[in-house]
């Protein structure tokens, strides 16, 4: 196994959670502007309509794909930079 993968796993596991965390508080802002409400609703909340229950999710999800995305990508070129090869 590589080095760089090694170094990879502990630090890429710490990312995952401070990634999670972030996405999760920018879903949070983002719903409270377009959803015009505090809370994003569950999948099983009677008072809201299906549209804004999957617009909600999908959004979510999205944002959580983005950050995941970037945060991942951002700490693979760090170990690049510091250990001189990819984490694959």
């Amino acid at each position: 196994m590589k080095a760089s993968k090694v170094l990879y796993k502990p630090f890429g596991m710490a990312l995952g959670a401070a990634g999670g965390a972030l996405a999760g508080a920018v879903f949070r802002k983002v719903w409270k502007v377009i959803g015009h409400d505090d809370e994003a609703p569950g999948a099983t909340d009677q008072e809201r309509g299906w549209r804004e229950i999957v617009l909600a999710a999908a959004l979510q999800g999205a944002i959580f794909a983005a950050v995941k995305a970037a945060v991942d990508r951002g700490g693979a070129t760090t170990v690049k930079r510091l250990t001189g090869s990819w984490p694959a």
